[in-house]
């Protein structure tokens, strides 16, 4: 068996003898104003027993299984950041897209894809038409995130498609990058952009400039079948990233190239190096939990008997 404790050895050792010996204390005054019943010493011993067993479940008891190797069933894609840049557009409420589905469709549901396909992994949403706004600021509450990308629609029609910006999302995302490198310095960072290329534009067209290594994988997905193909490529190209047409069908899985992070269900031959381990904490807090409820009926049972007792002299 081994421990992990969720604070210093030392402090929780402080933290023990403190207790026990306030218990002591209260074991001693019980005996002289109430006398050695044994009520009163089971009682003791079981509130005791409960707070040392939550002291011992906070040192995280376990056992080792050795090293897992990283050939588990899903992968995990700890310390990876990855950014999606959506076009909201009116573009994207075109129902081109497979089976007569509109465009934000088939992108809320390969962001939902993505998001299974890198477990553990940070994540950004930045949404763009004519400007660019930073929907989703980059986190592992990868929980929270997705009822945020199942009200993913498209902007307002006042955002009119002539204005659009293909590249309107390319300072948030410079700056994003930045950040999470200073932040998260051994980090990697994949980016994702969803859209069709802001096909009947007249507007000034952007670039991508990223900081030069910020960029570590990713993809550019284009959907419908107006889409605008060239800027689409010239994007994925400023990014350093594959295009990838989005309207062949296939699932999202098979059309993310390989990206350098760590994948669900991919082979691999070396160890991660982590202890696979199984924690024993809750065996103790369990145990624990029974102990206070038994003390927390034995209190209102005897609460409820001195108010009776006061009742019964009450002249």
């Amino acid at each position: 068996m081994t421990f992990a404790p969720v604070l210093p050895p030392l402090v929780l050792l402080v933290i023990a003898v403190v207790i026990i010996a306030l218990r002591l204390l209260t074991m001693r005054r019980l005996h002289s104003t109430a006398g050695a019943r044994w009520t009163t010493v089971w009682r003791w011993a079981g509130l005791t027993l409960a707070v040392l067993l939550i002291l011992i479940a906070a040192a995280r008891p376990g056992i080792e299984h050795g090293e897992r190797g990283s050939a588990v069933a899903k992968q995990s894609a700890e310390n990876t950041n990855v950014f999606f840049l959506v076009d909201r557009s009116a573009d994207s409420a075109v129902d081109d897209y497979g089976d007569r589905q509109t465009r934000m469709s088939g992108i809320r549901n390969d962001i939902e894809a993505l998001i299974d396909q890198y477990p553990g992994a940070r994540f950004a949403l930045v949404a763009f038409a004519s400007r660019s706004s930073l929907d989703w600021p980059l986190s592992e509450d990868a929980w929270s995130l997705r009822p945020e990308v199942a009200r993913l629609s498209p902007y307002p029609a006042n955002d009119r498609t002539e204005d659009v910006n293909a590249a309107a999302a390319a300072n948030v995302l410079r700056y994003q990058l930045i950040a999470a490198g200073q932040q998260y310095p051994d980090s990697k960072s994949l980016v994702f952009y969803f859209g069709s290329g802001a096909a009947g534009s007249r507007a000034p067209q952007g670039e991508f400039e990223p900081t030069e290594g910020a960029v570590d994988g990713g993809a550019v997905f284009g959907y419908g079948a107006g889409r605008n193909e060239p800027g689409l490529r010239r994007i994925a190209e400023q990014l350093g990233v594959p295009y990838v047409d989005r309207g062949d069908g296939r699932s999202i899985s098979e059309s993310v190239p390989d990206t350098g992070a760590p994948q669900p269900g991919a082979a691999a031959t070396t160890s991660s190096g982590v202890a696979d381990r199984t924690d024993l904490y809750w065996v103790f807090t369990l145990t624990a939990a029974v102990l206070l409820l038994f003390e927390l009926f034995a209190g209102i049972r005897d609460l409820r008997r001195t108010r009776l007792a006061r009742r019964d002299v009450t002249p």
